[in-house]
């Protein structure tokens, strides 16, 4: 039953994915870059590599999280291979052009002839798994294979499905890993209670050693310190509709205020909604030829143009987590919609004061940097107007508020350290 369930989900997003493809671009993207998947990979070369390393990542976050143990396991192991596959496209789109491996390719979809064809032809030493996406048939073939699989950065609640009465077909993916470094000391109890506790090591978030190695490697973007000159600065990142919504009434009303805002979607037609929502607004790609061109700021624009600008709408992608530099105050989007915030961690490793909306429950570094003091939680408009003022007022508070951002980031670094201790170790990679 619980496999006919399982099938019955791949076939309905398979199929929910052709239904809306005509007017949903992700949807559109998934599909086709599964078209002759299969051909694309076979004929890449690696068939005829001996030692393959395979991450596989859901999405950009997930990749974000696994790139500093794999970058680290190409400079100690430059023999290998390196492979990443992505399951959406918001995460391939966006990285099939990295340097640091030599395949990226979509995950073909799951089922028992896929899996089966994708691991004999790409024939992996060693599967590093990065934090969830348990696609069956897949973790069946690893198991199968008896391929050391490695799941990072995991995170468990009680309400997954693991730790429900019905939840047997995951719970029996779970035994592909053979070891699991999970985030908190929480999700190694619950993978307790369901007898995996001798191959379950704590090892933190590597998350947190990417963005402090993000932030050791800062790179100045002119555009933007033009922008911003002695001004104070909110940096709202990641945002959707809902926390434009929360923000627009304090950017037209605080002049003196520079706003840096950079939507999670950047589609034309979401930038026309938040250039109607923000009226003095400018595109950073405007902005960017005005400065190329010398006239921002001139003598004549300081007066004008300059002041009647204060909010900078970002329109490109993979600029964010430099923007966070720039800030007096960061806020991070996602909080008021149903998955949840976006990272945190890459306004706090700069030690900057975080405002967010209310839905954390699913991430733990939110939580705990709201506990730290580093982060504030809003629930409407009004509250996050309070909580600006308060900040840029409270001169104590604030700096508190700053110490307590960087502190907790940099309290939680060695998570990849770890990891590759574990993989040196048991010579699961060799020179």
């Amino acid at each position: 039953m619980e496999m006919l369930l399982y099938n019955f989900f791949l076939l309905l997003y398979k199929t929910s994915a052709r239904l809306i493809s005509p007017w949903n671009k992700k949807a559109k993207l998934w599909l086709e870059g599964r078209k002759n998947i299969f051909s694309t990979i076979e004929g890449s070369g690696i068939k005829e590599q001996s030692s393959v390393i395979w991450m596989h990542c859901s999405s950009l976050g997930e990749f974000e999280q696994g790139r500093p143990l794999i970058e680290d396991i190409r400079k100690k192991f430059p023999s290998y291979k390196i492979l990443i596959s992505f399951f959406s496209p918001s995460g391939y789109e966006v990285r099939k052009n990295y340097q640091g491996a030599d395949y990226i390719f979509y995950l073909p979809t799951d089922s028992a002839s896929n899996a089966k064809r994708f691991i004999k032809t790409i024939r992996p030493q060693l599967v590093l798994w990065i934090k969830y996406e348990y696609w069956f048939y897949y973790m069946e073939e690893l198991k199968r294979g008896k391929i050391p699989t490695l799941l990072i950065s995991g995170i468990y609640r009680e309400e997954q499905v693991f730790f429900r009465w019905y939840g047997g077909l995951y719970r029996k993916a779970l035994h592909s890993f053979s070891h699991f470094f999970v985030q908190t000391a929480n999700a190694k109890k619950l993978l307790g209670s369901i007898g995996f506790s001798n191959n379950v090591t704590v090892s933190g978030d590597t998350r947190f050693d990417r963005v402090i190695e993000i932030a050791s490697h800062f790179e100045p973007i002119e555009v933007i310190e033009k922008f911003c000159g002695k001004q104070p600065v909110i940096v709202a990142g990641s945002t959707w509709e809902e926390d434009e919504e929360q923000l627009d009434h304090y950017a037209n009303s605080h002049q003196e205020i520079r706003f840096i805002l950079a939507p999670h979607e950047i589609g034309e037609d979401r930038i026309k909604e938040i250039e109607n929502l923000f009226r003095n607004s400018i595109r950073f790609s405007v902005l960017q030829k005005l400065v190329a061109e010398g006239k921002w700021p001139t003598a004549e624009t300081n007066n004008n143009q300059q002041l009647s600008v204060n909010v900078l709408i970002i329109d490109n992608i993979g600029m964010l987590a430099r923007l966070y530099k720039y800030a007096s105050i960061a806020y991070v989007g996602g909080g008021f919609g149903d998955d949840g915030v976006h990272n945190v961690l890459e306004a706090a490793v700069y030690g900057k004061p975080v405002v967010h909306g209310p839905v954390i429950e699913k991430y733990i570094e939110a939580i705990e940097l709201v506990d730290a003091g580093g982060a504030f939680v809003v629930d409407s408009a009004l509250e996050a107007e309070d909580t600006f003022n308060r900040l840029f007022s409270d001169s104590v508070e604030y700096t508190a508020a700053c110490n307590a951002s960087s502190g907790y980031v940099n309290s939680k670094k060695g998570a990849t350290e770890k990891i590759l201790h574990y993989i040196q170790e048991n010579r699961l990679l060799t020179n």
